[in-house]
């Protein structure tokens, strides 16, 4: 884990801010996406890395990795020889 940092959170108007250091390497006006976990802990990254950090999702997971299925959907077979009555581009 990295250098950790305290931030503030201040009323700016009818919202919340929060305040955090500039050695973030953040630049004023700058788009960050938040997202708010379970247990009530935040994960942000700068908007414009969003694409890298998917990315960096792909292949982090298990080899068994829902090899049970989602379990939460039916998983019964599908018969994929109709075309659902999609016709082709003439």
């Amino acid at each position: 884990m990295g250098e950790e940092y305290k931030a503030k959170v201040f009323k700016s108007g009818n919202s919340l801010a929060l305040r955090l250091p500039r050695t973030l390497g953040l630049s004023d006006g700058e788009e960050v996406m938040v997202v708010p976990h379970d247990d009530g802990s935040f994960s942000f990254w700068k908007q414009d890395r969003s694409r890298d950090i998917l990315m960096g999702l792909y292949g982090s997971m298990s080899a068994g990795f829902m090899a049970d299925g989602r379990g939460d959907i039916s998983q019964e077979g599908r018969d994929w020889s109709d075309n659902g009555g999609a016709t082709e581009a003439a």
